[in-house]
């Protein structure tokens, strides 16, 4: 069998004609899909090793598990949140949805639809939960393939939406009731110092917000406005949340790392937005004037390691814990994790604690540090920086230490400064 899988991952043979590649590309999927269904079978099988080895040791039984849906994500190389996801959906193909399951072990099924399918039956019991697999997913009397295999994502979502309303409405209704407090904004970064601002809320909500953006911008187009519809709406929302539109000028904090030479001598090196990340120097010293800026210095040490910071602001920092984020980019030092940081917590712990100095310390999301404090997951320091995790299976993960920060350049002597003067005389002459 690993032969055939080697052989296609080898790519197909120099020549081959349209059909033998369509026919690659098909086999392909199957063994994606049978990966997935494998993955998620091991997933389990890992869990249930788990809570036998926790429980061995004398791990409470609320934190039996703990840390399994982690290594899941180190292994498969996603985010903890994902991993615990990925882990709870095995466990629902295997105990709840056996076609479902059967068609991902048949190379039929995406571990996608299979997601589509446990979510929109999330609410409704396990016997009818079951009945929506058989429904959907099961081969017919006559060998018929699956309803399911030939339906487009979509058309899935629907038909498990309609058949759970039909088994148990009430459930679907109590589900949408209660979604109300899953409500957030969120945001991530856009090409060119750009975000995407998003907000999950009730349909009467947004549509709201929808329909007051929309009407500022037809107002704004009647008055003659130049800018396009989208602009105005973009503007509006700015405008109205920060409280732009009433005159008064925002008191806003936004945290922008920068060194002492970009700030003050117009340097190129780039400048980093907390929640944001990398932006030309340029466009931070622009944004001084824009709002109540939040601007740290950083002092390097020959290397471009960062070794120490002070604040430029009205605000004094709030000392190691708050250095740390900022070295480790706001982002969690966990590999795979994109998680923005929570918790400041030791890498390596010592009879007596562990040392509490910016070597020791890493930046890290809730998940990731309830997972290191589980019973056999280590942590150690590299000298350059770098973390490494070790998982209670004697896997280790290596975290790559922050982008160093370029030292700023040394100050011109007078002399220096004389010939650039000279230099800068001649070059506008010419």
């Amino acid at each position: 069998m690993y032969e055939t899988i080697d052989r296609l991952l080898d790519g197909p043979p120099p020549g081959a004609s349209e059909g033998e590649l369509v026919d690659w590309i098909t086999r392909l999927e199957a063994v994606k899909c049978r990966a997935e269904a494998v993955q998620a079978e091991a997933a389990v099988r890992l869990e249930d090793a788990a809570w036998t080895r926790q429980a061995e040791a004398g791990v409470p039984a609320r934190k039996l598990g703990e840390g399994v849906g982690s290594q899941v994500a180190l292994a498969r190389r996603v985010s903890p949140a994902k991993g615990a996801k990925l882990l709870g959906l095995a466990k629902i193909l295997l105990t709840e949805m056996p076609h479902t399951f059967a068609l991902m072990k048949a190379g039929l099924f995406s571990q996608w639809q299979a997601t589509i399918l446990a979510r929109e039956t999330a609410c409704l019991s396990v016997e009818d939960r079951r009945v929506i697999d058989h429904e959907l997913c099961a081969t017919g009397p006559e060998g018929e393939p699956a309803k399911a295999v030939a339906m487009g994502l979509r058309q899935l979502e629907n038909a498990a939406k309609k058949l759970a309303i039909t088994l148990d409405q009430e459930s679907v209704v109590a589900r949408a009731a209660n979604a109300a407090k899953d409500r957030r904004v969120s945001v991530r970064p856009a090409p060119d110092t750009m975000t995407w601002l998003g907000a999950l809320l009730p349909v009467k909500d947004g549509v709201a917000v929808f329909a007051a953006l929309d009407q500022a911008a037809k107002t704004a187009a009647a008055a003659g406005d130049e800018r396009s519809r989208g602009q105005v709406m973009a503007d509006t929302l700015v405008a109205r949340v920060t409280g732009r539109e009433t005159g008064v000028k925002p008191r806003i904090e936004v945290k922008i790392v920068m060194t002492a030479d970009a700030l003050a001598n117009d340097a190129d090196q780039p400048a980093m937005v907390e929640g944001y990340g990398p932006v030309p120097a340029a466009w931070a010293r622009d944004a001084l004037s824009d709002a109540e800026v939040f601007v740290r210095r950083l002092f390097t040490d020959p290397a471009g390691q960062l070794v120490a910071m002070e604040s430029r602001s009205r605000k004094a920092p709030d000392g190691l814990a708050e250095f740390v984020a900022t070295r480790d980019g706001g982002i969690c030092r966990t590999v795979g994790c994109d998680a923005p940081i929570r918790n400041i917590d030791h890498v390596e712990r010592h009879a007596d604690g562990g040392a509490t100095n910016a070597a020791n310390l890493q930046g890290l999301c809730e998940r990731c540090n309830q997972a290191k404090e589980a019973i056999g997951w280590q942590a150690r320091p590299g000298p350059d920086g770098s973390i490494t995790t070790i998982t209670p299976t004697g896997h280790a993960y290596t975290s790559p230490p922050p982008e160093p920060w370029r030292p700023d350049p040394p100050p011109l002597s007078p002399g220096e400064f004389a010939l650039r003067d000279v230099l800068l005389d001649h070059r506008l002459a010419a």
